[in-house]
């Protein structure tokens, strides 16, 4: 039987990476792409003494060529946390605009299935709570976190436009706050952030009141979702997040009880247009996909946890640069 072929792109970063192994465990071929900017090989070097799995370094907002047929496609390939859309804020816009529109004509040409990752993010700083797909969202267009923003409402638009003008079989799944092994320590991400604080013993840092709210979704319950609705026949956008929503302040004692830290709260503020609240209404993807999280915070965040301890001493203080300081409300 001839193998399911399958492109992802963002193949060596934190949610491909876990895609990569999925599709592998469901017996595809994989060709995993990605440019390294924002990745890394360590997190997909066990793949590659697999025979149905292969990598290609390539920046996919340039043109995409694939040889032979390919039956779907995952574009995951983007910056996706604060310090890096607001150090490489052009290159995040392309590849949201660009690399969509190359992988869609891909898409196109090969008859494949294509599914996008579209965000939260695309609701802004929300009005609606919880926040369902047919809310169009609040966004600042000129902001510092616009260009991840519209990025993604540009790729949703075109990837519909695809669908409806060249009949393009596409999927759009919007992820909320997802968390996990894989996820780099110094990304700027809240979970990460404190575990990292944490493990260095230094005070845990929060921005702004700490009464801003989200709601976060282990990375296995996430890619569950995400094939699921790569198989599905629904064509609309989908929330695929954990409903349990929780307050900044109370996201920090958990993680200082689950790493026994002895490091107080400092607050600092609020870096601009950053999300008061977040939290999916995940009805659709209960009805359509019949999916929904079944991993609680505690059991994903020990798992995160030991992940973290586990890393080499020298990524733990491995500083990468932050530019939050340059968007704090004056």
């Amino acid at each position: 039987m001839i193998k399911k072929r399958i492109l992802i792109t963002g193949a060596a970063g934190f949610l491909g990476s876990h895609l990569c192994d999925r599709f592998i465990k469901e017996d595809f071929e994989v060709l995993a792409m990605d440019n390294l900017i924002t990745g890394d090989l360590k997190n997909i070097e066990h793949l590659f003494r697999l025979p149905q799995f292969s990598f290609y370094e390539h920046d996919v907002s340039n043109f995409v060529h694939v040889s032979g047929k390919l039956d779907y496609i995952l574009h995951f390939a983007s910056p996706a946390s604060p310090i890096d859309y607001l150090k490489i804020p052009i290159q995040t816009l392309k590849v949201g605009s660009l690399g969509t529109h190359h992988l869609l004509g891909l898409a196109k040409d090969k008859n494949a299935r294509i599914l996008v990752a579209s965000t939260s993010e695309i609701y802004g700083d929300p009005h609606v709570h919880p926040q369902k797909e047919d809310y169009w969202g609040n966004v600042n267009p000129v902001g510092p976190r616009g260009v991840y923003d519209e990025a993604k409402r540009f790729q949703e638009a075109i990837t519909m436009a695809y669908h409806t003008y060249h009949q393009v079989e596409t999927r759009i799944v919007r992820i909320f706050n997802t968390y996990g092994p894989r996820m780099r320590l110094n990304d700027g991400r809240v979970l990460p952030a404190f575990i990292g604080q944490a493990l260095r013993g230094e005070d845990l840092t929060i921005f702004g009141d700490g009464l801003q709210t989200r709601s976060f979704c282990f990375v296995d319950d996430l890619i569950e979702g995400i094939y699921r609705l790569l198989l599905s026949d629904y064509t609309g956008p989908v929330n695929i997040g954990n409903p349990d929503e929780i307050t900044i302040k109370d996201f920090a004692e958990e993680i200082t009880k689950l790493t026994n830290s002895k490091q107080k709260v400092v607050y600092k503020p609020l870096p601009t247009d950053d999300p008061t609240q977040r939290q999916p209404d995940i009805s659709l993807a209960k009805k359509i996909l019949g999916w929904e999280p079944k991993i609680s915070r505690a059991e994903g965040l020990k798992i995160t946890y030991e992940y973290f301890k586990s890393l080499p001493k020298e990524n733990l203080y491995k500083k990468e640069h932050n530019d939050f300081e340059r968007y704090i409300k004056k």
